[in-house]
This record gives C-alpha cells, sequence and structure tokens, in this order.
C-alpha cells in the first residue's frame, strides 16, 4: 500500500448511503476503501483485520451503534481515526461520540468535498466540526464554566481523587468496590475527557484544581 495513500472503512446503516461514498471517495487518487460495515459490530472485525487510517461512522444502528463502536475500535487501535457522519445533531449523541474517541463530527448534509477534507485533515490530527455541532460544544463549555472536569461523573470524580492520591488501579477498585476493568473504563474516560495522556498528568490536573 502506497504510504500516501489514505485508508478508509464506510460504516453506514443505509447501503445507498455507503455505496454513495464510496463511490465519491474512489473517485480520489489519495483515498482507498479498503471495506464497508452496516453496524458497529461488522466495523470492529473489519478494523481489527485492515487496521484503516479513518472510519466513516454513523451512528444510529441496529447491533451495536456509532458510539459504542467508536469506542472499541479506539481502544483496539488508537492510532485509526474515527469521523462521525450522521443526520443527528443531539446533545445525547454528539458528546457521547466525542467523549469515545471520534475526532470529526460531520452531517449527512455536508458536501462531499468537505468529508474529503476532513479524511485528508484527519491524517494530521486535525478536527473538523460541523458548525450547527461547534455551537452546541460551546454552549456547553459555558454553561459549565469551561472547565473539562465539570464534564466528570461522580464516580470518574472519585476516581480522579484516587489517581491524586497515587492509587493504583487495584487500590482503587478495592476502595470503591468495583472491578478493576471498570476502573480502568473510568481512567479512560477520566483522560478522554481532561484532555490529558496518562495518569500522571490527570494526578497533576486533580492537584491543580483542588480536586484532592
Amino acid at each position: 500500500m502506497d504510504n500516501n495513500v489514505i485508508t478508509v472503512i464506510v460504516v453506514d446503516d443505509h447501503e445507498m448511503v455507503r455505496k454513495g461514498l464510496i463511490g465519491y471517495l474512489e473517485t480520489e487518487d489519495d483515498i482507498k476503501v479498503l471495506g464497508e460495515a452496516e453496524n458497529g459490530t461488522k466495523a470492529i472485525k473489519l478494523c481489527a483485520k485492515h487496521k484503516p487510517d479513518v472510519v466513516l461512522m454513523d451512528l444510529i444502528m441496529d447491533v451495536m451503534d456509532g458510539v459504542e463502536a467508536t469506542k472499541q475500535i479506539k481502544e483496539q487501535l488508537p492510532q485509526t481515526t474515527v469521523i462521525i457522519l450522521t443526520s443527528f445533531i443531539d446533545e445525547k449523541q454528539i458528546f457521547p461520540a466525542l467523549e469515545a474517541g471520534a475526532l470529526s463530527y460531520l452531517l449527512k448534509t455536508s458536501r462531499a468535498e468537505d468529508i474529503v477534507t476532513a479524511i485528508r485533515m484527519s491524517i494530521k490530527g486535525e478536527a473538523m466540526i460541523e458548525p450547527k455541532v461547534a455551537t452546541k460544544m460551546l454552549s456547553k463549555m459555558r454553561n459549565q464554566g469551561g472547565l473539562p472536569h465539570n464534564s466528570l461523573t461522580r464516580r470518574e470524580l472519585e476516581v480522579l481523587y484516587l489517581i491524586g492520591q497515587g492509587k493504583t488501579n487495584q487500590e482503587i477498585g478495592d476502595d470503591l468496590f468495583i472491578g478493576i476493568k471498570t476502573v480502568k473504563t473510568h481512567v479512560s474516560n477520566i483522560l478522554s475527557k481532561l484532555g490529558v495522556e496518562d495518569r500522571t498528568q490527570a494526578a497533576i490536573y486533580a492537584h491543580r484544581n483542588d480536586l484532592v
């Protein structure tokens, strides 16, 4: 595979949407579609097999939705970028999708050229957010005072408090009476919401913001 070619998997529960996207993407010399899936479960299997650069992900699908699929794909393939392509701009879809690890959020009413641009931008780690979605994101940040930890759940705040105390995942699990797998999920969500790379940075954040 040419290193300059961006590999893509298209995920959508409507065949006509998938075929239309694929047909357009295949006219671009620097983009190659490796496969298509109609639900999240099949998308995860395809990604594990092909390890694409980018996944164009629908949100509302049977069997497994786009949020859960995004979360699992990002856990297994951190280098793979997920671009949400949906008809929905409701907060119940937007924020869970971004928290699951999606980089960009576009609507199906977007121009085909914009979708291609988002794919190319994603390789450089640059996001493209639908203006209406960006407005909702800014509104939520203002309502929360712009502080990342305001988006944490009560349980995540408890886990962050214990991280700040230097406790291991096992110790956190013992203190909160939850399993190690659940602790790891909470830690992953905390790092994502705070925008930090590891638990050390999370601990520093907790101390700086008087959460410990």
